[in-house]
C-alpha cells in the first residue's frame, strides 16, 4: 500500500471519529439543557403556586383514618386540618391572621418539601438583578421593608417619608392630579438600598403567590393598610370598549391601546388617603379576568348572595369591619370594587381637633355631647364624620347605655369601648330598619346612634327615636348646608307617609334637632369643621295689638281691620318655624367661636351635666359670651317651662 493511501485511510477515520464524538457529545449535551429549561420553568411563580395549591387541596382532603396514626397523632393532624380549612376560608374574607397562618404554611412547604434556595429563588422574581424586577416587584419589596419595621402603618410611612400624596402632572396632561408613578417607585427603591435576606426572599415570593391563590392580586397587602379604603375598576379603557376603538381609523391611539400605554379597566387601583384619592399608577390587575376574580371574592364573607347579571351590585362589610361595594356589567360599564376602611383605634377630638382655635372647638363638642343635645354631623364623602362620631362617643358618660342603629356594621364601638353597655343594630333581608328600631326601643337604650341618614326610612328612624327612644340621638347626614339638612329630614318623612302636610313634617324636624357639625374636605384632602350651627324654633304667637274696637270712628275701626289683615296674611304666608346661627366657624384658618347658644339649650344642656361638667361648662359660657352662670335650680325651672314654639306632635308608631 503506498504512503498516499495510508494517509487517505487515516484522514478518514480521523473524520470519522471526530464525527462520532460530535455527535455523542450532542447527545450529551441535550439532556443537560433540557434539564436547565426545565428547572427554570420549575421555580417560576406560577409553577410553584400550582404545587402550592396541590399540597393545600392534600391535607385538607387526606382521609387521616386511612394512614393508621395514633391516636395522638390523629388528634393532632386532625386539629390542624381544622385550623387550615378554618384559615382558608377566613382570609378570603379580610382575616389577618388567617392570611398570617395561610402564608406561614406555604412558606414551610416551600422551603423543605420544594427545595427552594438561596439560588433557585431569583428565577421567581429577580432580586439579585435590580434591572429586571418591575415597579410592582420593587412596591413589594418595598412595602414588606417597611411593614417589619411600622407593621400596618407601612404604607402611610412610606407615602410621608418620599411626599407621595402631592398634586403632580401626568405627562400629557393639563390638569395635577394625585397620582402615584412608576418611576417615583423606581426612584424610592434605589434611594432605600434594601439588603434582603433569603427569610426576606421567600416571605415576597410567599406574599406573591398568596395573592394569586387566596387573596386580593395587587391590593392584597394595600387592602391591609391602616389607610381609608382601596378601589379597582374604576379608571381607564373598559374591555367593551376596545372592541369599539378597534374600529377606528385611529392607528397611533390603537398602538397605545395594543402596547398596554393607555391604562385599561384592570390597570386602575386607587386608595383613599387622609381624604385625597391617590391612583397607584404602578399597580395593575393585569388582566379583566384577575379583576373580575377580585370583584367575585372580596365581597363573600357572610354569604351575603350571588352577584350576578341581575343582580348587579351587593353592599357588605369585610371580616375586619371594612364596607365593600362591588358591581358588576351590565349594571355598571366594567367590574368595580370599594373597600371602605374604618380605623377602629380610639380615636380623641383632641387628636382629630388640630387647627389653632382647637381648644375651644373641643370643648364645645364635649359640652354638646355631655348635654345630651341631638346633633348632626354633616358633610361630604371622605369629610370625617364618622371618625369625629366616634371622637365624640367617648364623652358620652358611662352611665348611659348606648344603641346603634346601621345598615351595615361599621362603626364597632364595641372594640373601642369593650367595657361599654353598647349594642348595634343593623337591617337585614327579613328585618326591617323599623321593626329593629321598635325593638331597640325595648333594649332599655339612654343615647341612640345612627351611623349614616342617607335613605328616607333611615331618616324617618332619626326622627322617631329623637322623639320617644332615647335621651338624645347622634347621626351623619351628607347635607351641604344647614337649611338642606331640615329640608332633607323634611321630605324623607313626606316621602315614607308618616306626614302628608310639608309644615308638619318639618316642625317635627326642627323640634328634636338642636346642632348641626358640618366637616369639610378641601381640595388638598385637609379635614376640618366649616361650622357648628344651632337650630332655633320660632315662636307661634297670635295675638294681635291692633285692637280697631277701641277706635271711636268708622274710619279708626276701617284702619285698625286692615292693619289686622295684614297682619294676618303676613304670618300665613311667611310662617318660618326655624331659624338658626353659627356658634363656632373656621375663619381664615383658625376656629372662632361667634354666637351665643339659646337659653333653651342652655338649661337643658346644664340639667344633663355633672357638677363638675356644669361647672367648667358655666365658666365657657362666661368667658366666651358674658352670660354669668346660673344655679342649677334655676335651669331646672326654665326647663319645666313650656318651649318656645308650636306644640311637637308625636309621630304614631
Amino acid at each position: 500500500m503506498s504512503i498516499t493511501n495510508i494517509l487517505l485511510v487515516i484522514v478518514v477515520l480521523v473524520a470519522a471519529i471526530g464525527t462520532i464524538v460530535y455527535y455523542i457529545k450532542k447527545k450529551e449535551k441535550e439532556p443537560v439543557e433540557e434539564e436547565i429549561v426545565k428547572e427554570d420553568k420549575t421555580y417560576d411563580l406560577e409553577q410553584m403556586q400550582d404545587f402550592v395549591k396541590k399540597r393545600l387541596d392534600e391535607i385538607t382532603k387526606v382521609n387521616l383514618y386511612d394512614i393508621g396514626l395514633s391516636e395522638e397523632e390523629l388528634k393532632r393532624r386532625k386539629n390542624k386540618k381544622y385550623e387550615l380549612k378554618k384559615a382558608l376560608k377566613g382570609c378570603t374574607y379580610g382575616d389577618v391572621n388567617d392570611k398570617k397562618y395561610v402564608k406561614e404554611l406555604i412558606f414551610d412547604l416551600l422551603s423543605q418539601e420544594y427545595g427552594i434556595n438561596e439560588t433557585n429563588i431569583s428565577k421567581a422574581i429577580p432580586f439579585d438583578v435590580p434591572s429586571l424586577l418591575t415597579a410592582q416587584d420593587k412596591f413589594d419589596i418595598l412595602l414588606y421593608a417597611y411593614k417589619k419595621e411600622f407593621g400596618y402603618e407601612a404604607l402611610t410611612e412610606l407615602i410621608k417619608k418620599y411626599d407621595l400624596a402631592v398634586l403632580k402632572y401626568m405627562e400629557g396632561d393639563t390638569k395635577p392630579s394625585y397620582v402615584i408613578t412608576a418611576q417615583e417607585i423606581e426612584d424610592i427603591y434605589e434611594k432605600e438600598n434594601l439588603q434582603l435576606s433569603f427569610s426576606d426572599k421567600l416571605s415576597i415570593v410567599v406574599q406573591r403567590i398568596y395573592q394569586h391563590y387566596k387573596g386580593y392580586s395587587s391590593i392584597d397587602e394595600v387592602r391591609d393598610m391602616n389607610i381609608d379604603g382601596v378601589s379597582g375598576g374604576v379608571s381607564g379603557l373598559p374591555e367593551s370598549f376596545l372592541s369599539q376603538v378597534a374600529q377606528t381609523s385611529d392607528t397611533d391611539y390603537l398602538t397605545q391601546i395594543s402596547e398596554h400605554r393607555v391604562p385599561r379597566a384592570c390597570d386602575s387601583i386607587w386608595i383613599f388617603f387622609q381624604g385625597k384619592s391617590i391612583r397607584l399608577a404602578f399597580l395593575s390587575f393585569g388582566t379583566e379576568a384577575e379583576l373580575k376574580r377580585v370583584c367575585q371574592n372580596i365581597y363573600k364573607y357572610n354569604n351575603p348572595g350571588q352577584l350576578s347579571d341581575t343582580n348587579g351590585y351587593k353592599i357588605n362589610e369585610m371580616k375586619d369591619g371594612s364596607r365593600v361595594v362591588v358591581v358588576r356589567p351590565s349594571f355598571s360599564e366594567t367590574w368595580a370594587f370599594f373597600v371602605r376602611k374604618f380605623d377602629v383605634k380610639r380615636a380623641t377630638l383632641e387628636q382629630l381637633i388640630t387647627v389653632p382655635g382647637k381648644e375651644d372647638a373641643i370643648s364645645l363638642l364635649k359640652f354638646l355631647v355631655k348635654g345630651a343635645r341631638i346633633i348632626a354631623l354633616t358633610g361630604e364623602q371622605g369629610s370625617g364624620k364618622t371618625t369625629m362620631l366616634m371622637g365624640m362617643i367617648e364623652n358620652i358618660y358611662e352611665t348611659m347605655n348606648i344603641r346603634v342603629q346601621e345598615v351595615a356594621f361599621e362603626l364597632h364601638l364595641r372594640k373601642i369601648y369593650p367595657t361599654r353597655n353598647i349594642l348595634s343594630f343593623r337591617e337585614t333581608d327579613t328585618i326591617s330598619g323599623q321593626e329593629g328600631l321598635d325593638v331597640q326601643k325595648k333594649t332599655d337604650g339612654s343615647v341612640n346612634i345612627i351611623g349614616e341618614v342617607a335613605t328616607d326610612p333611615v331618616a324617618s328612624w332619626m326622627i322617631q327615636a329623637a322623639q320617644v327612644a332615647s335621651k338624645f340621638t347622634l347621626f351623619t347626614h351628607h347635607a351641604k348646608t344647614f337649611p338642606n339638612l331640615v329640608t332633607a329630614l323634611r321630605n324623607s318623612m313626606l316621602r315614607t307617609g308618616v306626614f302628608k302636610d310639608e309644615k308638619t313634617a318639618e316642625e317635627q324636624v326642627v323640634q328634636v334637632l338642636n346642632f348641626d357639625i358640618h366637616l369639610v374636605k378641601d381640595f388638598r384632602g385637609r379635614r376640618y369643621i366649616e361650622r357648628v350651627t344651632e337650630c332655633i324654633p320660632l315662636e307661634s304667637k297670635n295675638e294681635y295689638t291692633f285692637d280697631y274696637r277701641k277706635e271711636k270712628t268708622l274710619e279708626g275701626k276701617i284702619n285698625k281691620f286692615f292693619d289686622n289683615a295684614t297682619h294676618y296674611f303676613t304670618k300665613i304666608t311667611n310662617n318660618d318655624l326655624y331659624t338658626y346661627r353659627n356658634i363656632l366657624e373656621y375663619v381664615d384658618g383658625k376656629y372662632v367661636i361667634t354666637n351665643p347658644i339659646s337659653d333653651e339649650n342652655i338649661a337643658a344642656m346644664r340639667l344633663n351635666m355633672s357638677e363638675e361638667d356644669l361647672d367648667e361648662f358655666d365658666k365657657f359660657l362666661n368667658e366666651h359670651w358674658g352670660i354669668k352662670p346660673q344655679s342649677l335650680e334655676y335651669a331646672e325651672e326654665t326647663e319645666t317651662k313650656p318651649r318656645r314654639g308650636r306644640k311637637p306632635k308625636t309621630i304614631t308608631e
